[in-house]
């Protein structure tokens, strides 16, 4: 179980082919803080058909888009 399996499954759920969220929205979804972990928990967003995209300090947003 992972930290952030609320946002991946929010994800899988939303179904869009690519979209994108600001942190505080994925704070939200996940119900905790986003941090640095995240870019090592990233990688288990592929088990849900989704892959992180780009990651955006400036804008503080994050692309997802769905695997081909």
């Amino acid at each position: 179980m992972s930290k952030y399996d609320a946002l991946w499954n929010w994800i899988k759920e939303n179904g869009t082919d690519s979209f994108k969220l600001t942190y505080v929205e994925i704070e939200q979804i996940a119900g905790l803080p986003i941090d640095h972990s995240f870019l090592t928990y990233k990688k288990e967003l592929l088990d849900y058909g989704y892959k992180v995209g780009k990651i955006s300090m400036k804008e503080q947003t994050v692309t997802f888009e769905k695997q081909k």
